[in-house]
Parts: C-alpha cells; sequence; structure tokens
C-alpha cells in the first residue's frame, strides 16, 4: 500500500480544522497509509532544516510557484509516480512560505492557485485533492 506523508508547518489551531482534516484522514486511510509530521512553527531556515530530515520517497513542495494540476492530473500523477516510489512526502509550509533549501530539494513543485492560503486551510484542501485523486483512480463515485 502507498505511504503518503504529509509534513506541515504548524498545527492546527482551530477544532473546525482539525474536525475537517480527520475527516479526511479517515477517508484516506481507504487507500494509502496517509501519515502527518508537524514541524513546531520557527525561522524559516529552521523550519527548512527539520522538513528535511522527515522527508521520504517522492518529495513534493506546495508552493504558490508550483506547477498547477487539475484535479485529473493530480491523480494521473500519483499513479505515474507510484509505480517507481512506494512512499510519498508532500510538504506544506507555515505562514512564511518555504525555504528555498526545501523547494530545491523537492522533485516537484505543484501550486494549487496562484493565490495564497493559510496553512491550516490548506491542509484540509490538499488532503480532500489526494482523496479526490484516489476516488479517480479508483472509480469511486465522487468526482464530478
Amino acid at each position: 500500500m502507498l505511504t503518503v506523508r504529509l509534513i506541515c508547518v504548524g498545527n492546527l489551531k482551530e477544532k473546525y480544522w482539525r474536525d475537517a482534516f480527520s475527516e479526511y484522514e479517515k477517508r484516506l486511510s481507504r487507500f494509502c497509509r496517509f501519515e502527518t509530521v508537524e514541524i513546531p512553527e520557527s525561522e524559516i531556515e529552521r523550519e527548512g532544516n527539520e522538513i528535511l530530515k522527515k522527508k521520504a520517497g517522492y518529495i513534493a513542495a506546495l508552493c504558490i510557484e508550483g506547477k498547477a494540476l487539475s484535479s485529473e492530473d493530480f491523480a494521473k500523477f500519483i499513479e505515474r509516480k507510484s509505480f517507481d516510489f512506494s512512499k510519498f512526502t508532500f510538504i506544506i509550509g507555515g505562514s512564511t512560505g518555504l525555504s528555498e533549501k526545501v523547494k530545491e530539494a523537492s522533485d516537484i513543485k505543484i501550486s494549487f492557485s496562484p493565490m495564497t492560503f493559510p496553512h491550516q486551510l490548506m491542509r484540509v484542501i490538499f488532503s480532500e485533492q489526494l482523496y479526490r485523486a484516489f476516488t479517480i483512480l479508483n472509480n469511486v463515485t465522487y468526482h464530478k
């Protein structure tokens, strides 16, 4: 089974973010081993060093300057890369973004939008899109 690790800077402070994220964690367990690693917020270079210690497999940094993918393209990306990798690491930076060191160490940079989102909301958006990708790949009715 594929392992997907999500490394995030900061934690989910509000209950509504935790509840939403928790729902997608539960749904994802049907398709993959989903792990979340939280890095404490600090100075961006220190965050980057901690992130790099925790990465494994194929590394994808979620950042504004990355490649934009449709939901279908994201699903195809997961499918293609899973032939060569059994582990994926996706990285969400904190309120100051990601260090250049993390971006350079990533195999791909993915943008979910040219807009800036709070990192707590991004965690929910990412988990929903990951779930959507797995439902597309497994022909489960969800994606319209």
